[in-house]
């Protein structure tokens, strides 16, 4: 696609777009809110009237990008970070089944009509044309069916959509495609409908019922998705199992990455990083606050050795880790560009959030994942899967087994060619742009866009292979 091609496209959006009003609207959380600020700056950019809905902890964000913000007023506010005060029977939750329902029940179902009640507020200074929200906010059904109103559902995590073809989400498990797999995987979800999100499914119908909202059964973020008027998923059809059923409302859109204001500062760069044969990447990400997980295990191991380890700790615990990890061969720093650093480095060793596992990709970078929580072992699930890493299956991996999967992911060079591979299908997507597309064509809800599209006046691609 030329950029020749992609002017033509936006500008005859640019012309049809000026004053139509989007609410952006998202959970309360890094991974839900920052990956969709690139495309509410690009499409206020424009000509669109955009303003977002979310906790006041993001009003401060929203203001940078130029953007209105509307606060939670009868909705809850629970973040991460402040849940176990909120809800102080939280940690009396047993087991990882246990507290996976309560999060589901008490952070997710039970805020949709407290989002909706603000949302519809909003609406009466706001009168929105669309509502783009991340694919884990609850209102998105009942927006769509009270208010009429289109809704984007934007896939900020791997698709969440129930298949006949795979087992069930949330569990971190691989498909199998034979026959005894899928019958397996069947009765794995009928488990996981049943038994493990029991009670979490039931609150939702009892939700749904209380407030005419249509529902037929299953977990709440495969809800969401049948539920949305659109899905744009965030990644390629290259990092996404295979399924027979995937949703008619469904898009891949390429790797959808945060908002990046243009910097008058010099990349960030260390000299040492021409000193060393291999330079390996470790983060935790800004939310996991336990360094001992994954940032301690992954210097120890690597201390006075022959490679450079730069580890990024997201705001947590540097000044510590840097008197406990003196050694030569090792940066801590609490934020890196990952632009900055990721074209020097051999190896990336995450926890597995999805924004810096699609980074990694375009920068084709093998990957070693250390991650359970939070969706993560359905991200690296993939990683595995795909052969462009190795998934540990851990929350907290030994020193040992990181030594063993850097050394596989840097000696066979599977790795690197499908982490390539995937790389060139990444290419091939403008993600802002496409979007736009889409959106444009929900707008204008005409004839004329779909005849555009058939004579290919504007080639956008989405990449099936």
């Amino acid at each position: 696609m030329t950029n020749k091609t992609i002017k033509a496209d936006i500008d005859t959006i640019s012309k049809i777009s000026n004053g139509r009003k989007i609410l952006f609207a998202s959970f309360p959380a890094d991974g839900h809110f920052n990956p969709l600020t690139g495309l509410a700056v690009y499409l206020k950019s424009i000509g669109y009237d955009v303003r977002w809905y979310t906790s006041d902890y993001y009003a401060g964000k929203t203001r940078k990008l130029g953007i209105p913000h509307y606060g939670f007023v009868r909705a809850l506010d629970i973040r991460g970070e402040n849940i176990d005060k909120v809800f102080p029977e939280r940690k009396n939750c047993k087991g990882t089944i246990n507290k996976l329902n309560f999060d589901l029940i008490n952070g997710f179902i039970k805020r949709a009509p407290e989002f909706f009640a603000d949302i519809e507020e909003i609406h009466t200074a706001f009168p929105f044309d669309l509502m783009i929200a991340d694919g884990a906010f609850c209102a998105i059904p009942f927006v769509k069916e009270k208010m009429k109103k289109p809704v984007i559902a934007v896939g900020i995590f791997p698709l969440a959509e129930t298949s006949t073809d795979l087992p069930p989400n949330g569990l971190g498990m691989t498909p199998s495609y034979s026959f005894a797999g899928r019958i397996k995987q069947a009765a794995l979800r009928w488990v996981a409908n049943n038994a493990l999100l029991k009670k979490s499914n039931k609150v939702l119908a009892e939700v749904c019922k209380t407030h005419g909202i249509r529902y037929a059964g299953g977990d709440v973020f495969n809800f969401i998705i049948k539920s949305a008027t659109l899905v744009m998923q965030s990644g390629t059809a290259g990092f996404e199992y295979e399924r027979s059923d995937r949703g008619s409302n469904i898009r891949f859109i390429g790797p959808l990455v945060p908002h990046t204001p243009v910097s008058k500062n010099a990349p960030w760069f260390n000299e040492k990083l021409n000193q060393y044969e291999k330079v390996i990447l470790v983060t935790q990400g800004s939310v996991e606050k336990d360094v001992e997980k994954l940032l301690v295990p992954a210097l120890r191991v690597f201390r006075d050795t022959n490679v450079l380890v730069v580890a990024v700790t997201g705001g947590t615990g540097k000044d510590a880790l840097r008197v406990r990890f003196p050694q030569s061969n090792l940066i801590i720093e609490d934020f890196i560009p990952f632009e900055d650093i990721m074209p020097y480095a051999d190896v990336f060793i995450t926890n597995g959030g999805y924004g810096g596992v699609l980074l990694a990709i375009e920068n084709e970078l093998p990957i070693v994942a250390a991650g359970v929580h939070e969706g993560k072992n359905e991200i690296n699930a993939r990683i595995g899967f795909f052969k462009l890493g190795i998934d540990l299956k851990t929350e907290k991996p030994r020193p040992s087994q990181i030594r063993k999967a850097v050394g596989k992911v840097l000696t066979d060079r599977t790795f690197k060619r499908n982490v390539s591979r995937l790389a060139t299908e990444f290419s091939r997507y403008h993600p802002n742009e496409l979007c736009a597309r889409y959106v444009n064509e929900i707008l204008q809800g005409d004839e004329k866009m779909k005849v555009l599209e058939e004579k290919a006046a504007f080639t956008f691609i989405e990449v099936t292979e």
